[in-house]
Protein backbone atom coordinates (compact mmCIF):
# COMPACT_ATOMS: atom_id res chain seq x y z
CA UNK A 1 0.00 0.00 0.00
CA UNK A 2 1.45 2.91 -1.03
CA UNK A 3 0.31 5.49 1.77
CA UNK A 4 1.73 3.25 4.21
CA UNK A 5 5.49 3.38 2.54
CA UNK A 6 5.25 7.49 2.70
CA UNK A 7 8.78 8.58 4.03
CA UNK A 8 6.71 12.09 4.35
CA UNK A 9 3.43 10.90 5.34
CA UNK A 10 2.24 12.94 8.53
CA UNK A 11 1.72 10.86 12.00
CA UNK A 12 -1.40 9.32 13.01
CA UNK A 13 -4.32 9.18 10.41
CA UNK A 14 -6.51 11.10 13.58
CA UNK A 15 -4.48 14.49 12.94
CA UNK A 16 -6.43 17.24 11.52
CA UNK A 17 -3.33 19.27 11.31
CA UNK A 18 -4.03 21.53 8.58
CA UNK A 19 -6.22 24.71 7.66
CA UNK A 20 -6.22 24.74 4.23
CA UNK A 21 -8.62 21.86 2.77
CA UNK A 22 -8.25 21.90 -1.02
CA UNK A 23 -11.19 19.94 -2.98
CA UNK A 24 -10.10 19.44 -6.58
CA UNK A 25 -12.35 20.03 -9.76
CA UNK A 26 -10.30 19.49 -12.84
CA UNK A 27 -12.54 22.08 -14.70
CA UNK A 28 -11.85 24.97 -12.62
CA UNK A 29 -8.21 24.45 -13.98
CA UNK A 30 -8.40 26.82 -16.79
CA UNK A 31 -7.14 23.89 -19.10
CA UNK A 32 -4.49 22.86 -16.79
CA UNK A 33 -3.81 19.30 -15.63
CA UNK A 34 -4.77 18.81 -12.57
CA UNK A 35 -1.78 17.32 -10.79
CA UNK A 36 -0.14 20.31 -12.23
CA UNK A 37 -2.21 22.91 -10.67
CA UNK A 38 -2.18 20.22 -6.94
CA UNK A 39 1.84 20.26 -7.21
CA UNK A 40 1.79 23.89 -6.99
CA UNK A 41 -0.33 24.30 -4.44
CA UNK A 42 1.52 21.58 -2.52
CA UNK A 43 4.34 23.93 -3.38
CA UNK A 44 2.93 26.47 -1.70
CA UNK A 45 2.03 25.04 1.38
CA UNK A 46 -1.41 23.00 1.05
CA UNK A 47 -1.36 19.95 3.38
CA UNK A 48 -4.36 18.09 2.71
CA UNK A 49 -6.13 17.86 -0.69
CA UNK A 50 -9.55 15.94 -1.41
CA UNK A 51 -9.74 14.48 -4.74
CA UNK A 52 -13.53 15.17 -5.84
CA UNK A 53 -14.00 13.99 -9.47
CA UNK A 54 -17.45 12.55 -9.20
CA UNK A 55 -18.15 12.01 -13.29
CA UNK A 56 -15.01 9.78 -13.19
CA UNK A 57 -15.19 6.55 -13.01
CA UNK A 58 -13.65 3.75 -10.66
CA UNK A 59 -10.63 2.81 -12.58
CA UNK A 60 -9.86 6.63 -13.82
CA UNK A 61 -10.48 7.68 -10.15
CA UNK A 62 -8.13 4.87 -8.87
CA UNK A 63 -5.14 6.15 -11.48
CA UNK A 64 -5.77 9.50 -10.37
CA UNK A 65 -5.51 8.70 -6.61
CA UNK A 66 -2.96 6.90 -7.21
CA UNK A 67 -1.30 9.46 -8.85
CA UNK A 68 -1.97 11.66 -6.27
CA UNK A 69 -1.29 9.85 -3.41
CA UNK A 70 2.71 9.67 -4.68
CA UNK A 71 2.49 13.62 -5.09
CA UNK A 72 0.79 14.17 -1.60
CA UNK A 73 3.17 11.76 -0.32
CA UNK A 74 6.66 13.84 -1.86
CA UNK A 75 5.20 17.04 0.41
CA UNK A 76 3.77 15.16 3.32
CA UNK A 77 0.47 15.99 3.28
CA UNK A 78 -2.95 13.99 3.67
CA UNK A 79 -4.67 12.98 0.63
CA UNK A 80 -8.93 12.56 1.16
CA UNK A 81 -10.78 10.56 -1.24
CA UNK A 82 -14.64 11.93 -1.89
CA UNK A 83 -17.61 9.70 -0.90
CA UNK A 84 -14.99 6.45 -2.42
CA UNK A 85 -13.69 4.77 0.46
CA UNK A 86 -12.73 1.36 -0.93
CA UNK A 87 -10.22 3.75 -3.14
CA UNK A 88 -9.52 5.71 -0.30
CA UNK A 89 -7.88 2.26 1.45
CA UNK A 90 -6.77 0.80 -2.01
CA UNK A 91 -4.39 3.49 -2.42
CA UNK A 92 -3.34 4.27 1.17
CA UNK A 93 -4.96 7.55 1.46
CA UNK A 94 -5.47 9.22 4.76
CA UNK A 95 -8.81 9.73 4.66
CA UNK A 96 -12.27 9.79 3.30
CA UNK A 97 -15.21 12.87 2.81
CA UNK A 98 -18.55 11.83 3.02
CA UNK A 99 -21.75 13.51 2.38
CA UNK A 100 -25.42 13.04 2.36
CA UNK A 101 -25.41 10.95 -0.50
CA UNK A 102 -22.37 8.77 1.30
CA UNK A 103 -22.70 5.75 2.89
CA UNK A 104 -23.44 6.85 6.64
CA UNK A 105 -20.26 8.22 8.73
CA UNK A 106 -21.09 5.40 11.42
CA UNK A 107 -20.79 3.08 8.48
CA UNK A 108 -17.15 3.78 7.33
CA UNK A 109 -16.27 4.12 10.61
CA UNK A 110 -16.97 0.52 11.35
CA UNK A 111 -15.06 -0.51 8.21
CA UNK A 112 -12.13 1.95 8.28
CA UNK A 113 -11.66 1.90 12.52
CA UNK A 114 -8.90 4.21 13.06
CA UNK A 115 -6.88 3.82 10.04
CA UNK A 116 -9.06 6.48 7.86
CA UNK A 117 -9.47 10.26 8.69
CA UNK A 118 -13.19 11.24 8.08
CA UNK A 119 -14.63 14.35 7.14
CA UNK A 120 -18.05 15.12 6.32
CA UNK A 121 -20.17 17.42 4.58
CA UNK A 122 -22.01 19.36 6.31
CA UNK A 123 -24.98 22.31 5.59
CA UNK A 124 -26.52 22.33 8.90
CA UNK A 125 -25.84 22.59 11.96
CA UNK A 126 -27.91 19.54 12.65
CA UNK A 127 -26.16 17.30 10.58
CA UNK A 128 -23.06 18.99 11.78
CA UNK A 129 -23.72 17.75 15.05
CA UNK A 130 -24.52 13.92 13.67
CA UNK A 131 -21.54 13.79 11.63
CA UNK A 132 -19.66 14.31 15.27
CA UNK A 133 -21.90 12.10 16.92
CA UNK A 134 -21.25 9.16 14.55
CA UNK A 135 -17.62 9.44 14.74
CA UNK A 136 -16.36 11.96 11.80
CA UNK A 137 -12.88 13.79 13.04
CA UNK A 138 -14.00 17.16 11.28
CA UNK A 139 -16.80 18.48 8.81
CA UNK A 140 -16.85 21.38 6.48
CA UNK A 141 -19.63 23.63 6.58
CA UNK A 142 -21.13 25.54 4.08
CA UNK A 143 -22.06 27.98 1.48
CA UNK A 144 -21.01 30.34 4.20
CA UNK A 145 -20.77 32.52 1.18
CA UNK A 146 -22.30 32.67 -2.64
CA UNK A 147 -20.58 30.65 -4.83
CA UNK A 148 -21.88 28.77 -8.27
CA UNK A 149 -20.19 25.49 -7.03
CA UNK A 150 -22.71 25.39 -4.24
CA UNK A 151 -25.73 26.49 -5.49
CA UNK A 152 -27.66 23.21 -5.02
CA UNK A 153 -27.36 23.66 -1.81
CA UNK A 154 -29.69 26.68 -1.17
CA UNK A 155 -29.04 30.46 -0.16
CA UNK A 156 -25.37 30.93 1.58
CA UNK A 157 -25.84 30.07 5.19
CA UNK A 158 -23.37 33.25 6.32
CA UNK A 159 -20.96 33.70 9.06
CA UNK A 160 -23.59 33.58 11.95
CA UNK A 161 -24.31 29.85 11.57
CA UNK A 162 -20.99 28.91 11.17
CA UNK A 163 -20.17 30.59 14.47
CA UNK A 164 -22.82 28.47 15.55
CA UNK A 165 -21.95 25.29 14.49
CA UNK A 166 -18.30 25.78 15.42
CA UNK A 167 -19.17 26.84 19.35
CA UNK A 168 -21.59 23.52 19.24
CA UNK A 169 -19.25 21.27 17.89
CA UNK A 170 -15.93 20.37 19.66
CA UNK A 171 -14.02 18.55 16.32
CA UNK A 172 -13.11 20.98 13.66
CA UNK A 173 -14.79 23.10 11.13
CA UNK A 174 -13.48 24.08 7.55
CA UNK A 175 -15.87 26.95 6.29
CA UNK A 176 -16.54 26.29 2.57
CA UNK A 177 -18.65 28.36 -0.06
CA UNK A 178 -17.19 31.37 -1.72
CA UNK A 179 -14.07 31.50 0.31
CA UNK A 180 -11.28 33.84 -0.75
CA UNK A 181 -8.83 36.21 0.40
CA UNK A 182 -11.45 38.89 0.96
CA UNK A 183 -13.19 37.04 3.67
CA UNK A 184 -10.93 34.93 5.21
CA UNK A 185 -10.43 36.37 8.19
CA UNK A 186 -14.17 36.87 8.50
CA UNK A 187 -14.56 33.07 8.87
CA UNK A 188 -11.65 32.49 10.67
CA UNK A 189 -12.99 35.03 13.60
CA UNK A 190 -16.23 33.10 13.49
CA UNK A 191 -14.74 29.89 14.99
CA UNK A 192 -13.67 28.20 11.89
CA UNK A 193 -10.44 25.82 12.14
CA UNK A 194 -9.44 26.64 9.05
CA UNK A 195 -10.80 26.81 5.30
CA UNK A 196 -12.13 24.49 2.50
CA UNK A 197 -11.85 25.61 -1.09
CA UNK A 198 -11.85 24.94 -4.64
CA UNK A 199 -11.63 27.73 -7.05
CA UNK A 200 -9.83 30.17 -5.15
CA UNK A 201 -7.07 28.17 -5.86
CA UNK A 202 -7.49 25.39 -8.40
CA UNK A 203 -8.78 28.35 -10.63
CA UNK A 204 -5.71 30.97 -9.79
CA UNK A 205 -3.46 31.90 -12.13
CA UNK A 206 -0.91 30.99 -9.73
CA UNK A 207 -1.97 28.49 -7.65
CA UNK A 208 1.29 28.24 -5.58
CA UNK A 209 1.40 32.11 -5.16
CA UNK A 210 -2.69 32.08 -4.23
CA UNK A 211 -1.60 29.28 -1.48
CA UNK A 212 1.44 30.87 -0.15
CA UNK A 213 -0.61 33.90 0.28
CA UNK A 214 -3.55 32.55 1.67
CA UNK A 215 -1.28 30.48 4.72
CA UNK A 216 -0.03 34.21 5.60
CA UNK A 217 -3.00 35.62 6.25
CA UNK A 218 -4.47 32.58 8.21
CA UNK A 219 -0.76 32.78 10.35
CA UNK A 220 -1.22 36.20 10.66
CA UNK A 221 -4.74 35.54 12.11
CA UNK A 222 -3.68 33.27 14.87
CA UNK A 223 -0.54 35.58 15.79
CA UNK A 224 -3.00 38.67 16.44
CA UNK A 225 -5.71 36.91 18.12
Amino acid sequence: MIGALCKGRPGLATDVDFSVYLITDRFQAQGRPLVDVVTAALDGGVRAVQLREKDLGSREMYQLAMELRELTCQFGAKLFINDRIDIAMAVGADGVHLGVGSIPVVEARRLAGANLLIGYSSHSSEDARMAEADGADFVTFGPVYQTPSKAPYGAPLGVLALNKVCQSLTIPVFALGGVKPANVSQVLLSGAAGIALISAIIGAADPKNETVSLLKMIEEHATNT
